[in-house]
């Protein structure tokens, strides 16, 4: 019986994960979904640099973006799964009698390493879509940024996404 509600927690805690997951969204980059508006998560963070009107994308640079995009969903999508695996996993060592500290902490570490990879990959994806402009281009993408205070450090947590959540400890997942 006791295993029996195990298995059901835990099916619990991924449906409400996976539930909360697509809610918030994981787009492009900075761990946010186009689905949370035009500039979601900002052009100097990954975002929709399409959705800045003063920019006058050609065809061509729209759909390389495109491209681009796609190619980076598809190229994070195995680490992006990893990772809600491995939270998946932290949540439940947290939810044992005895938590592990041990083991906690290197599931805590691969968490760390996966968001490390995801975030790389995000600055490989923003440097190909800016090297994509031409220098006017990237002035207004900047100046953008700048007024809307997009870009790395400004706010958000990185293509992680979301935070450790309820049961990932007092700190999160950090």
């Amino acid at each position: 019986m006791k295993k029996l509600c195990v298995v059901f927690l835990a099916v619990l805690i991924a449906t409400a994960l996976a539930s909360t997951t697509f809610a918030y969204g994981w787009g492009g980059g900075g761990g946010r979904g186009h689905a949370r508006g035009a500039h979601a998560g900002g052009p100097g963070d990954g975002g929709d640099i399409q959705s800045i009107p003063e920019l006058g994308l050609t065809a061509e640079q729209t759909a390389q973006i495109k491209d681009l995009r796609e190619a980076h969903l598809k190229d994070i999508k195995p680490l992006r799964d990893r990772m809600f695996s491995k939270r998946g996993e932290l949540r439940l060592l947290w939810l044992q009698t005895n938590p592990d500290r041990e083991k906690i902490a290197a599931v805590q570490k691969e968490i760390r390493g996966l968001r490390d990879q995801m975030q790389d990959k995000g600055t490989s994806q923003r440097l190909a879509m800016l090297n994509i402009l031409t220098p006017e281009q990237r002035i207004k993408v900047q100046a953008f940024a700048a007024e809307k205070g997009f870009g790395p450090g400004k706010g958000g947590r990185g293509n992680g996404g979301p935070g450790g959540g309820p049961g990932a400890g007092p700190r999160g997942n950090r």
